[in-house]
């Protein structure tokens, strides 16, 4: 099975640039109902995603601020805990488990590391069900 078969397009999901601010960053996740975001440079590829616990954390340990003072900050002054690993488009269904079980997306990139879309664990999580209640039938 191809990975693209779960991937969500770049197109269809929110991303923030890593010269975004800590501002613009807790707004989009805000408005989209996301605990993470896939975070890109300006030519397109992955730099790594930032979760609500990151941004949480770098508030209280770096800054004591407002959100107005939010709107100075550069994203990438914020510490991850972690970063999302992304698998390759070409990967092996076996990657792709391996990252989710970890992760609650994974980012997909093409050959020359842009960034091209997720796949989530609930889709891939939705296709193994329906792989094992098809065989019980």
């Amino acid at each position: 099975m191809n990975i693209l078969f779960f991937l969500k397009p770049k197109s269809e999901i929110a991303f923030i640039h890593k010269e975004d601010t800590l501002r613009q960053a807790i707004e989009k996740m805000e408005y989209h109902k996301y605990s993470s975001i896939p975070m890109i440079d300006k030519d397109g590829k992955y730099v790594g995603s930032i979760t609500e616990g990151d941004l949480l954390w770098g508030i209280k340990n770096k800054y004591n601020l407002n959100l107005k003072e939010a709107e100075l900050i550069p994203i990438t002054e914020i510490d991850r805990r972690i970063d999302y690993q992304a698998v390759n488009i070409n990967a092996a269904i076996e990657d792709l488990v391996e990252k989710a079980m970890d992760q609650n997306f994974v980012p997909v990139v093409d050959d020359q590391g842009n960034f091209i879309g997720i796949i989530t664990r609930k889709d891939i999580i939705g296709y193994c069900y329906n792989k094992i209640a098809k065989t019980e039938k």
